[in-house]
């Protein structure tokens, strides 16, 4: 259970784990209510450029100095492809026209699942944002330390579907 989740928003009673749908959720005992806890909805883009891709040097707490593929979280309304874009402008100052869906990916037991678009860099100048220390174009044969094992499963799907596509 959430640590602020300790009272029913319905009824205001105490709630209370019970197994709902196969997994143990938190529920009213007075009213019935289920409280969900819906997944939260990051985006990464693929930018290539002369054969590399763009990656940033992350400068926030998660992965601190190591490197990742732009992105970040969808705001709550946002539409995921303008989020896509808005967050490698953030992160690296080019703005970029996001193309096709890459995937959808995630982890057991980790809240935060990530789609992953290809994107066209059409501008702006890089340089590195408030999240980032440094931002770079790389080999995906020669990729820095990356921040996030999943960035290399992304890639070699982006790379199977450019090879095959």
């Amino acid at each position: 259970m959430n640590q602020v989740d300790k009272f029913c928003p319905s009824c205001a009673a105490a709630l209370e784990i019970k197994e709902v749908f196969g997994q143990q959720r938190p529920m009213c005992p007075d009213c019935g209510r289920v409280i969900f806890y819906d997944p939260k909805v990051a985006v990464l883009c693929i930018v290539p450029r002369d054969g590399q891709v763009l990656m940033m040097r992350r400068a926030t707490d998660l992965g601190y100095g190591l490197w990742g593929l732009p992105g970040g979280y969808v705001d709550r309304g946002e539409v995921v492809e303008k989020a896509a874009a808005r967050e490698v402008w953030e992160e690296t100052g080019l703005v970029v026209e996001t193309g096709d869906l890459i995937g959808l990916f995630s982890e057991p037991g980790d809240p935060v699942m990530v789609a992953v678009y290809e994107a066209k860099e059409t501008g702006g100048t890089m340089e590195a944002g408030p999240e980032a220390l440094e931002v770079g174009f790389f080999s995906i044969d020669a990729l820095p330390e990356l921040a996030f094992p999943r960035d290399q499963e992304v890639l070699a799907k982006w790379q199977l579907i450019n090879n095959n596509g």
